[in-house]
């Protein structure tokens, strides 16, 4: 059946109610964070497919989305299409961001290298593209790491725009792709996340992403070009009080070193080249090791399957809870999230930022659907002033001292930790 919000003047000529909403299918949709940010720009999802059964929950929870609980490999574009009440072309905008895993910059700090396009999960681009190519939409968008356009390991982007060829020759379409990495932080997102950014266009229109409005405090200060400072952890989550029966304790063999780990320093505090004791050699542990929040600067990466010793932490030496997480994250605050704690972490720190979703969003409307902008950002996250002085520090406790002494630095830039790349 097909959805009130596609008028016909005869097959193939398709027009949308750009004071509506524009109808989005939405692949790899997760916990719903990227379409959340779509939504508020004036875009509805259509239909949503996701393989994780505890975020398809989440958000059957919080939409009426038809969401479709299956590998995308296993899914046809046709169910696709029906599940949503669309035809080959009906769709305004299609969604998503295949798993990311091949192209992360961990798997360059673990191993000096990664397998990338020879990673069997690297076939998820192909099933998205697969699905661009049969359901024709007049936009995608398409998310990544910023590893898939390292320079000189480029696999992932070249795939892209030889699928993007194959499509237009096919279909005589003329998808122009236009792409960024874009930091969460310079868009009003109170978290420091580099993410790429594909949008193509079905007929020829290039997209020209927003330009950052928000930088740190120092750059605003010192070349006064108009932007606003970066928003806070604080501004994020300093109203927020944790749920007495969410446990928030840290565990694990380093949990008693965070609080002797200052605000927004990490483990290479406690070696010769910081403040603390010389506990570790200098980069020989991944950056989130013993990571904490800093109170005035925005949060860092929430990470989807963290070790018990990996941050981002609370300034109070404690894990995040779950609503600190989706708000760093800016989901709505009304989002409910179904799951264990274990669940629910990787379904936040999988997610898009949904207000650098809406800020994409409103431009993509913009631009490319000729619709005016209306109003503010509505997942805006609001300043809140005075921001508390730092936590005091604690002294290293004795258990640890055992460790003081003489560690060998890591390798360096593109190695493993044995020297290999």
């Amino acid at each position: 059946m097909t959805q009130p919000w596609i008028t016909r003047r005869k097959a193939n000529d398709i027009i949308f109610d750009v004071n509506g909403k524009l109808p989005t299918i939405s692949l790899y949709t997760g916990a719903g964070g990227m379409d959340y940010g779509f939504e508020a720009a004036g875009f509805e999802t259509g239909v949503g497919l996701e393989l994780d059964q505890d975020a398809v929950e989440t958000v059957r929870l919080n939409r009426s989305w038809p969401v479709i609980c299956q590998d995308i490999h296993k899914t046809s574009t046709v169910r696709i299409l029906e599940a949503a009440g669309l035809h080959r072309g009906d769709a305004a905008l299609l969604i998503g961001g295949p798993p990311c895993q091949p192209f992360s910059k961990s798997g360059y700090w673990s191993r000096g290298d990664s397998r990338r396009l020879d990673d069997p999960r690297a076939k998820t681009l192909d099933a998205y593209m697969r699905v661009v190519r049969e359901a024709l939409p007049e936009v995608f968008v398409l998310e990544n790491v910023h590893g898939i356009k390292y320079s000189g390991k480029e696999e992932g982007m070249l795939l892209l725009q030889r699928l993007v060829d194959e499509i237009n020759a096919e279909h005589k379409t003329n998808y122009v792709l236009s792409w960024d990495v874009l930091n969460a932080a310079d868009y009003g997102v109170p978290q420091l996340r580099n993410r790429f950014f594909m949008v193509g266009h079905r007929d020829g229109k290039r997209f020209t992403f927003p330009s950052p409005a928000y930088q740190s405090r120092t750059v605003c200060q010192e070349t006064n070009c108009g932007t606003q400072p970066y928003v806070t952890a604080w501004d994020a989550i300093g109203d927020l009080c944790p749920d007495p029966a969410e446990d928030l304790r840290a565990r694990g063999r380093w949990a008693d070193l965070l609080p002797s780990i200052p605000e927004g320093e990490n483990y290479l505090w406690h070696t010769d080249r910081k403040g603390g004791l010389p506990l570790f050699g200098w980069r020989r542990r991944y950056w989130s090791f013993l990571l904490k929040l800093a109170k005035d600067r925005p949060s860092w990466t929430i990470q989807a399957q963290p070790g018990p010793a990996i941050g981002p932490f609370h300034w109070e030496s404690r894990l995040l809870s779950i609503r600190e997480m989706a708000r760093l994250q800016t989901f709505p605050d009304n989002i409910r999230f179904v799951g264990s704690r274990n669940s629910l972490q990787r379904q936040i720190g999988n997610a898009v930022p949904s207000l650098l979703a809406e800020v994409l969003g409103r431009e993509i409307r913009r631009q490319l659907f000729g619709a005016p902008l209306k109003g503010e950002l509505t997942l805006a996250i609001c300043p809140k002033r005075p921001i508390p002085e730092p936590e005091p520090v604690e002294s290293v406790a004795e258990k640890y001292l055992n460790l003081v002494g003489e560690h060998v630095a890591h390798p360096g830039t593109g190695k493993g930790p044995n020297g290999t790349r």
